[in-house]
């Protein structure tokens, strides 16, 4: 149970191996709308889970190895920009969210740190503010998740 809260995958089974290949290998191909699609679970057979939330938060995050270009720059279009910011919030809002999602959105705020200023300055939006506080709420309810958890162990539930 802890394993799933903390958002480790399972007993490394090949099956689960190969079911996290076929993830990580359908979010590389996919733009911020299909992630988004994905993540709010309208792409048909394929439900989002706590691998691919985690998968989508690295491919926001990992700079890309050929251009050495993070996923959203500052001179990008402000609707990819906003696509993004509304990504992660939706993330942030997920049920299946874990600790390991928590912390790479973490990574994301401290990352895009001068566009989300820049882009709230210019464009007179509070997505910085947003991501703060929607990142406190879920560190919150996985601190509730993580304490219930404990209790259920100790009940012998």
């Amino acid at each position: 149970m802890f394993s799933k809260i903390l958002g480790k995958l399972g007993s490394g089974t090949t099956n689960n191996n190969s079911d996290n290949a076929e993830i990580t290998q359908k979010i590389a191909k996919m733009n911020l709308t299909e992630m988004r699609a994905y993540i709010i679970n309208k792409v048909p057979d394929f439900e989002s889970n706590e691998e691919g939330i985690i998968e989508v938060m690295k491919r926001l995050i990992v700079e890309d190895e050929t251009t050495q270009k993070r996923y959203i720059e500052s001179d990008d279009m402000d609707s990819k920009i906003k696509k993004a910011f509304e990504l992660v919030l939706i993330i942030l809002e997920h049920k299946k969210i874990t600790v390991v999602a928590i912390e790479l959105v973490q990574k994301f705020i401290e990352l895009y740190s001068d566009i989300i200023e820049k882009f709230d300055t210019d464009n007179k939006q509070i997505y910085g503010s947003r991501l703060k506080e929607l990142l406190q709420k879920s560190i919150e309810s996985m601190n509730m998740k993580a304490e219930l958890s404990k209790k259920m162990s100790v009940i012998g539930i």
